[in-house]
């Protein structure tokens, strides 16, 4: 399963965000986690649902299908609050750096507002430019790749070296506490035009180099900026989305409400949707907190943007897509009669072999060939899986 580690400075909003995110109370078969621990929880990425185009109505097992749109779970780790010096262990750093160790992606929660200074302590909206809070995030993960890799550095290259080993296998080795694979060793050797040197011969700047970079390819960031109704955010918001590559202009506080306010049946309302419908007579200090969201988050960025991170986090960051695995391709089930049970996140550029693997590593082993539902042809393992494919394979190992 995916893992999303949720990061950010103290009083920025980041346990609200995870509140919001995890707050879908909603029960499903082969639920991932039977205990979950304080800081660990279930969130979802939101996608259409491929029932409508079938005109079907689907049974979702490992996951859940609301108003035409399917949620499927991914696990978002709530990770302590930073402040400068984490790498050194100064404040929570240590727990910090191990819960890290555990992510795929990404989410910095930042104050987009201005309004906490380096600590976390809170000032005068627009005092604190959110950028400065980005950087040293960003260079205390830089630093913390950098003390593992540097580390006997030269013995571990010479060892490499002089018995001809393989530098990408044993750097993935080394490497393996950090949840790196070996995708990630070649497009960071790659990237960084190490991959024909030595490493006896890399200077101190290139492990900096291949460690920023390992740190990019590995565990992209997402940008939520937070606090996005408070008006001094928006200039930095501009600013910030002019300068990274995935900024998600954010308000933690109005998607938590509106959940909350959905699950007491005031309000209809989809995680990630720009409106909601009032269901009750409400009284007049909640109509007005309503009508604030709508106006200054809904109707101003097109969402509250917790939804729209975790998506991006998903789709943009790792390039995942949904493939849909059925049994009977014209029924569009499972072996059970499920129609459409399973919707499984994967890598772009994966073939109907990885799929198998995704199912069961019995299936993978006897693949044969895939039915490729939409068109009905029969695909081989050189196909390329597309987002929002249904897909049959035909093994000779059965799944147990």
């Amino acid at each position: 399963m995916i893992t999303i580690g949720l990061i950010g400075k103290t009083n920025v909003g980041k346990s609200t965000f995870f509140a919001a995110a995890t707050m879908l109370d909603v029960e499903i078969a082969n639920r991932p986690f039977v205990t979950i621990e304080p800081n660990v929880g279930v969130a979802y990425v939101k996608q259409l649902c491929v029932h409508k185009e079938f005109n079907v109505k689907c049974n979702p097992r490992n996951s859940i299908c609301i108003n035409d749109y399917r949620f499927i779970p991914v696990k978002l780790v709530d990770v302590a609050g930073l402040i400068p010096g984490a790498h050194e262990g100064r404040g929570l750093g240590n727990k910090f750096l191990d819960d890290l160790r555990k992510a795929d992606v990404l989410i910095h929660v930042v104050d987009a507002s201005g309004s906490t200074n380096e600590e976390g302590i809170p000032v005068k909206p627009g005092v604190r430019d959110p950028e400065e809070d980005i950087s040293f995030i960003e260079k205390e993960i830089e630093e913390w790749f950098f003390s593992i890799i540097s580390k006997d550095w030269q013995k571990f290259a010479r060892t490499v070296d002089l018995t001809n080993r393989d530098p990408v296998d044993e750097l993935l080795s080394k490497l393996s506490g950090l949840s790196i694979n070996k995708y990630h060793i070649i497009e960071t050797l790659r990237e960084t035009k190490l991959e024909n040197l030595k490493l006896m011969q890399w200077s101190e700047e290139d492990l900096r180099n291949f460690s920023k970079k390992l740190r990019e390819i590995s565990k992209p960031i997402i940008i939520a900026a937070n606090k996005s109704d408070i008006p001094e955010a928006k200039q930095f918001i501009q600013k910030l989305t002019k300068k990274y590559k995935w900024v998600i202009p954010t308000s933690a506080e109005a998607e938590l409400a509106l959940r909350k306010a959905a699950k007491s049946g005031l309000i209809e309302y989809i995680p990630g949707e720009r409106d909601f419908k009032v269901l009750k007579q409400l009284p007049q200090k909640q109509r007005d907190a309503l009508d604030y969201i709508k106006k200054n988050v809904l109707e101003e960025y097109g969402s509250t943007g917790v939804q729209q991170a975790i998506n991006s986090a998903v789709f943009d960051a790792l390039g995942m897509i949904v493939v849909y695995p059925v049994e009977d391709e014209k029924k569009l089930t499972d072996h059970n009669g499920n129609v459409l049970p399973d919707a499984i996140l994967i890598r772009k550029g994966s073939t109907p072999k990885d799929l198998a693997q995704e199912i069961h590593s019995e299936l993978a082993k006897g693949f044969l060939y895939a039915i490729n539902v939409r068109n009905k042809m029969r695909v081989g393992d050189d196909y390329k899986l597309q987002n929002n494919d249904i897909i049959k394979i035909v093994s000779s190992t059965a799944k147990p």
